[in-house]
């Protein structure tokens, strides 16, 4: 792959057929609000410059084929990506064909990219607050699951999203949570304003726990105040989108 400076390479020991990335908002041709590698064409960037902007992604990753884009509802809907199908309304994407790219688009919004230790399963996942408390995770991790992949099988890589310290919610998202689990109580730290901070990384990996999965990696980023390399939606309100991508060979 070419161009490293416009993308992260995740760090998490997947099978040497695993490839997967996450675009930064440098290397593309949108200006203004959009600057400048902008991959997402519903947030009212030129579409012309989104075009340009998906070829270079396509380019500098070496795609094996266009990615299996989404829309993207903020729900836990799971589909089977296939080459020359786009558009479907979901939040998660499956594959276990090689050469079928996944990806998801977020401006704070947590990607999370799966694989199995054979290398054959692979996903990415948008996960809002809402598609966690509505198991975006666990939907997607079901629909994979075959006789061969065991909840213990799965390595998940957690991609750039808002930080611990930007992400203010109001008492009924924590509610909505404790509802489903006390477990979820560590991921708030309650503020002065009686607002909460919410660490929406501690969310998923205590999803990922429940569910049985403990391989978790990456989550150490934050969107709102890494200007310079990631779009964010809290911050910026009109911008771009960064993609997360994963496939097989």
């Amino acid at each position: 792959m070419s161009g490293a400076k416009h993308w992260l390479a995740p760090d998490w020991p997947v099978p040497a057929n695993i490839r997967a990335a996450t675009t930064l908002r440098s290397g593309g041709v949108s200006s203004s609000i959009y600057t400048s590698l902008n991959p997402a064409m519903h947030v009212g960037d030129e579409a012309e410059r989104v075009k340009q902007n998906r070829q270079i992604i396509n380019d500098m990753l070496d795609l094996p084929s266009e990615p299996f884009w989404l829309d993207q509802v903020h729900g836990n809907r799971a589909v089977q990506a296939q080459i020359h199908q786009h558009l479907l309304q979901a939040d998660a994407s499956f594959t276990s064909e090689a050469g079928v790219v996944c990806a998801v688009m977020t401006a704070d919004c947590l990607p999370l990219l799966v694989c199995t230790n054979d290398g054959i399963h692979v996903a990415a996942i948008h996960a809002g607050w809402r598609g966690l408390l509505a198991g975006v995770i666990g939907n997607t991790l079901s629909a994979m699951q075959t006789t061969s992949s065991l909840k213990s099988d799965f390595l998940v890589w957690l991609g750039p999203a808002i930080g611990p310290d930007c992400f203010e919610v109001g008492a009924e998202v924590r509610e909505a949570f404790l509802d489903k689990s006390a477990k979820f109580e560590t991921a708030f730290k309650a503020q002065t304003n009686g607002q909460w901070l919410a660490d929406i990384y501690q969310l998923a990996r205590i999803d990922l726990s429940m569910i049985g999965i403990d391989k978790v990696f990456g989550g150490d980023f934050c969107t709102v105040t890494e200007h310079e390399r990631f779009y964010s939606y809290r911050r910026d309100k009109e911008t771009g989108r960064m993609a997360t991508l994963i496939w097989r060979i």
